[in-house]
């Protein structure tokens, strides 16, 4: 069984895809927002499965295919999925080989980029300089203990990488990145070699997710934020050139972390866009209730 953490919630299942190195614990304050609408299960990918191995992937599909294998065993179809930035391509990928298996899908920021630059990547790795890419010589860098959370806190606020995000989503994000060691020190849960591998093995592909973004028949919204070095403005007006019928918002004074950063904004537009894809599959004098509401229930007490 793929591992889940369930962050609770009243209404219909709503299922969750975290980031490349960002465990599902860093977007409490999203799941609060949205379980006062939606059941939230939030899958656990991959790299963080024990005693997975980096070498098990060259690409992003397997993901894709535990993404799949997650639904099925959850007896969820169609399926309500959002995905975060590795999460959302997972997600996407997912959708375009089974349609049947989604009722909509919404891609936050997603690792998306113009067929060009998924050039530009192949002949980089062709050449073998992949390990010269800066996220993951940073990430190689990256401090993997810690003995103080406060300290590192206090480090982390200074960064302009995190300015958008306030006090609390940063000690969620800080909880969730470092888990206990020996000695009363912490390590991060996100191992350095899980989150290069994915880098590493990434876009490459996806010029099949060009292919596919034409065929895509289901509800789908991307989210971006208006400061994001990921899913360019370029890129959007690309997507909706392929396929007028998916929809793009951005969203202001946000990033890449945009889910972390803006959780209310990011909660509401996503329950909008599932609302009115839920009603405007209702067929006019039926007695069919949609499955989504507008009533708010009360916000459950998180794990």
């Amino acid at each position: 069984m793929i591992p889940a953490i369930d962050f609770g919630g009243t209404g219909p299942h709503l299922w969750f895809l975290h980031a490349n190195g960002i465990p599902p614990g860093c977007y409490r304050a999203l799941m609060t927002h949205l379980a006062s609408r939606y059941h939230v299960v939030a899958s656990v990918q991959r790299p963080l499965w024990e005693g997975s191995d980096p070498r098990s992937i060259n690409d992003w599909t397997p993901l894709s295919s535990d993404l799949l294998q997650f639904l099925e065993e959850k007896h969820a179809a169609p399926a309500l999925v959002v995905g975060h930035s590795l999460g959302a391509i997972v997600t996407l990928r997912a959708a375009l080989r089974h349609p049947d298996r989604f009722a909509a899908i919404v891609l936050i920021d997603p690792v998306l980029f113009p067929p060009r630059r998924i050039l530009q990547w192949n002949l980089i790795r062709l050449t073998g300089r992949v390990n010269r890419h800066a996220l993951i010589v940073a990430a190689q860098n990256r401090r993997q203990s810690f003995d103080d959370l406060d300290r590192l806190f206090s480090a982390y606020r200074q960064r302009a990488y995190f300015r958008y995000m306030d006090d609390d989503s940063l000690w969620d994000y800080i909880g969730s990145i470092a888990c206990p060691a020996e000695a009363g020190k912490y390590r991060l849960c996100y191992s350095v070699a899980w989150e290069t591998r994915i880098y590493a093995t990434g876009i490459g592909p996806d010029f099949d997710l060009w292919r596919g973004l034409p065929k895509l028949s289901l509800p789908a919204l991307i989210l971006r934020g208006a400061e994001t070095d990921t899913f360019w403005e370029d890129t959007a007006r690309r997507v909706q050139r392929a396929n007028p019928a998916i929809q793009v918002k951005t969203i202001d004074r946000a990033t890449h972390l945009v889910p972390l950063e803006r959780p209310d904004e990011t909660a509401d537009l996503i329950h909008e866009f599932l609302l009115s894809s839920a009603t405007a599959s209702t067929p006019p004098g039926s007695s069919f209730q949609p499955l989504l509401s507008n009533s708010q229930a009360p916000r459950p007490r998180l794990p």
